[in-house]
């Protein structure tokens, strides 16, 4: 018959080594715990220098910038870029030691982790900035087609502004993404189809609909070297000096009357000019 093996033995060295474990952890417990309390002192430390810092040399006006925004306005919410970078300083801070302190734990998971975490702010950071960039030279881009299409007295300006917003702050937004590392290839391809197909959509039933202001722009570059303010002519039983042109009407003002003529009629009309 086999021997029976010592229960009380493997009981006793089972005992003993939980307690050399447990004796050799602790230690490396209270180490970790005082490293993140010496991380916990340092970031915050930072946070309110660089807080104070980026205050102080005018910094929070690109935020002030941002914040009139329309749709920064809509969201509510207000951009302090100084409170903003000193947070990011204070968590970078706290994860550097805090990846000092799972090395010093010996779990080598946890480091993995947490250095994968560091490693990914400085992408979180350059994705930030850039979308922030975006937003900006979006809004600039917004106003100035907006700014054209009101000389060029077209009507839904600001419709049509909106959607060069929009439609540069997504590039920007799947720019961002990518940056931080994010694969973006399948958003790109859906937004393509569908801004491809919103803009056609657009153009088709936006052209149809301003048909008329579109021959007037386009008459307006052919009727400017003929007509000036100040002449006199009659066009469609219509007599008097033209008082104004714009992109696309001639006002004319006689005695009795004042009349917005579109410029498209210039090129369908018969028109006397008066010496």
């Amino acid at each position: 018959m086999k021997n029976l093996p010592d229960i009380a033995e493997i009981l006793r060295n089972t005992f003993y080594t939980l307690i050399s474990q447990f004796v050799d952890f602790v230690p490396r417990v209270i180490g970790c715990l005082v490293i993140l309390g010496i991380g916990y002192l340092v970031a915050r430390g930072v946070k309110i220098l660089v807080s104070q810092i980026l205050s102080r040399v005018g910094f929070d006006r690109i935020g002030d910038r941002l914040n009139e925004i329309g749709i920064i306005k809509q969201l509510k919410t207000e951009i302090s870029l100084s409170d903003i970078v000193a947070k990011i300083f204070y968590y970078y801070i706290l994860l550097i030691f805090l990846t000092f302190a799972a090395d010093t734990l010996g779990v080598d998971t946890i480091t993995n982790m947490v250095l994968s975490l560091v490693n990914f702010i400085p992408k979180l950071i350059a994705g930030a900035v850039m979308l922030q960039i975006g937003i900006m030279l979006s809004d600039a881009i917004k106003t100035a087609v907006i700014a054209l299409c009101k000389s060029f007295n077209i009507a839904s300006a600001k419709l049509i502004g909106y959607i060069a917003f929009v439609f540069f702050l997504i590039i920007t937004f799947l720019t961002a993404l990518r940056q931080i590392g994010i694969e973006t290839d399948m958003l790109e391809s859906s937004f393509i189809l569908i801004i491809g197909g919103a803009v056609a959509a657009f153009a088709i039933g936006y052209g149809i609909a301003s048909r008329d202001v579109l021959a007037n722009i386009i008459s307006s570059f052919y009727s400017r070297k003929n007509y000036h303010e100040g002449q006199l002519i009659e066009i469609d039983d219509v007599k008097g000096v033209i008082a104004k042109i714009d992109n696309t009407s001639v006002t004319i003002v006689n005695d009795t009357t004042t009349t917005i003529i579109p410029l498209q009629l210039f090129q369908t009309k018969r028109v006397v000019i008066f010496n």
